[in-house]
């Protein structure tokens, strides 16, 4: 039987194998920091990509993608810059926020420009 943890670990790599298959570098897998963590940075051409990936099992919880609440945006933002920072790329590398939503059925919904920075550092 599958925990969470684990549930979570197994689409992360699937959403891995999607991104690598469309040509995306992938980074970093689980950056965390105190904050708060990222489950993929990607590169796509020019792009830092920062991705959340997002599984339900059941639609009443709600669709995967809307899990990606302005919460959640907000922490993504602030771990990204501390991503660029620590890695030594300066506030004005082109970035992007992408969900990645899967469901049970191995649907995978990629959602390019999700979101848009809204971070606490500006």
């Amino acid at each position: 039987m599958y925990n969470s943890r684990q549930t979570g670990t197994d689409f992360e790599k699937k959403a891995v194998a999607y991104l690598k298959a469309k040509g995306y570098e992938i980074l970093e897998k689980n950056y965390r920091i105190n904050k708060g963590e990222i489950d993929i940075v990607a590169k796509d051409g020019k792009y830092i990509v920062f991705v959340e990936v997002k599984y339900r099992s059941h639609s009443y919880s709600g669709n995967a993608e809307e899990a990606v609440d302005i919460r959640k945006q907000r922490q993504i933002s602030d771990v990204s810059v501390f991503y660029l920072n620590k890695k030594g790329y300066g506030l004005d590398t082109p970035c992007r926020y992408d969900v990645i939503a899967l469901s049970d059925k191995g649907v995978i919904k990629h959602i390019e420009n999700a979101f848009y920075y809204c971070g606490r550092y500006r």
